[in-house]
Order: structure tokens, then sequence, then C-alpha cells
């Protein structure tokens, strides 16, 4: 649940999850919307995905990128007990 949370306070990473509620998406698409280098974008989408919080699946040369919303849902009900 750490690793969620500390993932989420960037805000490219949380830019980048918000592009992916949308559906999946390659690696190529999502780099495009920002205007840092492709590198650094890769990082966060690593993180992103160390922290469960998106799922990769390689389709021949490209990586395609889906949020994981089981994880989204275990964030939710953890905030909900907080209050």
């Amino acid at each position: 649940m750490n690793a969620a949370f500390k993932a989420l306070a960037d805000p490219t990473r949380r830019d980048i999850v918000q592009l992916l509620r949308d559906g999946p998406r390659t690696s190529g698409e999502i780099a495009e919307h920002f205007p840092t280098a492709w590198p650094t974008i890769s990082r966060h989408l690593g993180q992103l995905r160390d922290a469960g919080l998106i799922l990769s699946e390689r389709r021949g040369q490209q990586i395609v990128y889906e949020l994981n919303t089981t994880v989204f849902d275990d964030l939710v009900e953890h905030i909900l007990d907080w209050v």
C-alpha cells in the first residue's frame, strides 16, 4: 500500500494514471503526452508497475500498459477506513 501512495505522490505519474483511465495505451502513446524525454516516462511507468498500479503486456515490439483496477479498489477501501 505504501508503494502505491508513494508512486501516486508524483504529478507525472498521476497524469499517466489519468491517461490510462480511457483504456490501455502503448508506452509511445503515453510518452507523446509529455514534454519530458522517453526514458523519464519509462522510469515513471516502471514505478507505477512496481507499485502494482498498472499492468504491462508485451505485444510484439510494443509494451501496452493498463490500470490495475484491483489495486485501486484496495486503495479506495484503505482510504475509506481512515474516515
